[in-house]
């Protein structure tokens, strides 16, 4: 076959795929020059298309819940969807006991969740209260090169006390992220990112949940002590976060018995990627920032992998009551302001240390000789604006985690979608001292 005509063969089946609607990738079809692979027709949504009737919160879309955070208002125009956001200086919580001077959006770190329904004209205000300058990049999201927001490249950068508008109709679903593209590594990591949730328009009845929640995870340096995150730390993060939030500061997802629970999560980094764990279940892994994952290819976890710069969407059935923790399993992703220059004193035998010690230094401890744990027992005093390595109060003990760890409230009846508190234990289902009787009849020797 001539050169022209393999073109001419590949043009007419990009149209028919085109004019059917039919996905193609990764398929072939043999021909005398070989196996030819079909792509689809548009990577990137095609053309703009006509924008349809603003979609409705409680009637076309189910809305979701950002924990600890909040969701961006809007108003709707002439047909469109318009919002504001701010970007601006922001007193942070992460924990009491620990806050920062960050960059945010609107009031929030990090900025409230954009929500909208495919085939939504948005318009998007975004004016500068900081002193730099900056821009907004849609992570994700199909638009007009001019929209994308890349300082420098498809536009010049919004000077401080500037408003810039952005504006675009929405041709796809899902979950995408929104973050400055101007001086990145300062920005993103003083807090200038946040979620983005598309919802279908006429989705399908096994997409309906009942609990939809958006989780942004992040790293952050803060020097105990120190008013600011420090955005030139490139390896030594010390305070890992779900929306903005250390344990103990993290707000948990609260469900009832029963509830299909989807759990979008997004990672803006800015270095580590992070498996989030889930304890008491497996869930499925149902889609990527790219789309929605078909059935056939859902893959079962109880771990997801979260890469840098990605979305993933997960969906369970919240069947099982209990207080469930959710983690990053990297280990020292659960501590906070914690230091990779610490001396290893496991095992040490400090003898009369702290006395010797307390003589220069009133008060003075040693700590760490059997682990990090005995700081959440202890409620060891810490530096002014600072927090514990770990530990939160349990309803038994301290809890040794911290950082980027939250708790799946799973609840038969609930009372509104506030905090139900610490969960009953039914008798006879929890771990308890074993008795010397248990240990006789069952012939175990301690």
């Amino acid at each position: 076959m001539t050169q022209s005509g393999f073109s001419r063969r590949r043009a007419l089946l990009g149209t028919a795929a085109a004019a059917t609607g039919t996905a193609v990738l990764a398929t072939t079809t043999a021909h005398a020059a070989g196996p030819e692979v079909r792509w689809n027709p548009t990577y990137s949504g095609g053309p703009e298309r006509a924008a349809a009737a603003p979609g409705r919160a409680g009637v076309d879309y189910q809305p979701v819940s950002t924990p600890g955070g909040a969701t961006l208002p809007f108003s709707i125009k002439k047909g469109v969807k318009v919002y504001h956001l701010v970007a601006e200086e922001v007193d942070h919580e992460f924990a009491p006991g620990l806050r920062a001077k960050c960059w945010g959006y609107s009031g929030h770190v990090h900025g409230p969740t954009i929500e909208a329904v495919e085939g939504d004209r948005v318009r998007i205000y975004v004016t500068n209260r900081l002193g730099a300058p900056t821009t907004v990049h849609w992570h994700g999201v199909f638009l007009p090169n001019g929209m994308d927001g890349v300082g420098g490249l498809t536009q010049r950068a919004i000077r401080p006390g500037e408003t810039f508008k952005y504006e675009w109709t929405f041709r796809q679903h899902g979950t995408f992220m929104y973050h400055s593209h101007h001086d990145e590594m300062t920005q993103m990591a003083m807090g200038l990112t946040g979620m983005i949730v598309v919802h279908p328009r006429r989705p399908p009845p096994q997409w309906k949940v009942d609990r939809d929640f958006v989780i942004m995870l992040s790293e952050w340096k803060i020097v105990p002590g120190a008013g600011r995150p420090d955005p030139n730390e490139m390896t030594d993060f010390n305070v890992l976060t779900m929306n903005a939030k250390a344990y103990p500061g993290t707000v948990p997802l609260v469900c009832k018995t029963g509830d299909r629970v989807r759990i979008r999560l997004g990672n803006l980094g800015p270095m580590d990627h992070h498996p989030i764990h889930l304890h008491g279940y497996y869930f499925k892994l149902v889609a990527t920032d790219g789309g929605r994952i078909p059935v056939s290819a859902q893959v079962p976890e109880t771990t997801v992998l979260v890469p840098v710069g990605s979305t993933r969407d997960i969906e369970f059935v919240a069947d099982a009551p209990g207080d469930w923790a959710m983690h990053c399993h990297m280990t020292h992703h659960v501590m906070n302001q914690m230091g990779h220059e610490l001396p290893n004193m496991i095992g040490v035998r400090k003898g009369k240390l702290d006395a010797k010690g307390g003589k220069l230094v009133p008060g003075y401890m040693t700590m760490g000789e059997t682990g990090m744990g005995e700081m959440a027992e202890m409620g060891m005093a810490v530096p002014d604006n600072s927090l514990p390595m770990v530990g939160g109060k349990g309803p038994y003990d301290g809890i040794t985690m911290g950082g980027m760890f939250t708790i799946v409230k799973v609840r038969d009846e609930l009372v509104g979608d506030g905090d139900p508190g610490w969960y009953a234990l039914p008798p006879g289902t929890q771990a308890v001292a074993a008795t010397k009787d248990e240990l006789a009849e069952d012939g175990i020797d301690v």
